[in-house]
C-alpha cells in the first residue's frame, strides 16, 4: 500500500516550518524554498509576509 503526501510544517524549522514543510512535499531543499520564498517576498511588495502567515495557520503541524 502506497502512503500518500500531506503537507505538514516540519520540526525542521527557521521560524514556523512552513517552508521545511512545503520542501519535504516537493522533495527539495529547504534552503531552495526558504531563498525562492525570500525573493518571492521582495519582488512582491512584501506580500509573502501575509501569505506565510496565512499558510502557518493552515498547514498543520507534523505528528
Amino acid at each position: 500500500m502506497t502512503e500518500t503526501k500531506k503537507l505538514r510544517r516540519t520540526y525542521d524549522r527557521r521560524i514556523a516550518g512552513v517552508c521545511g514543510g512545503i520542501a519535504k512535499y516537493f522533495d527539495l531543499d529547504p534552503t531552495l524554498v526558504r531563498i525562492a520564498y525570500a525573493l518571492l517576498t521582495v519582488f512582491t511588495a512584501f506580500s509573502g509576509v501575509i501569505i506565510y502567515l496565512i499558510l502557518w495557520f493552515v498547514i498543520p503541524d507534523e505528528e
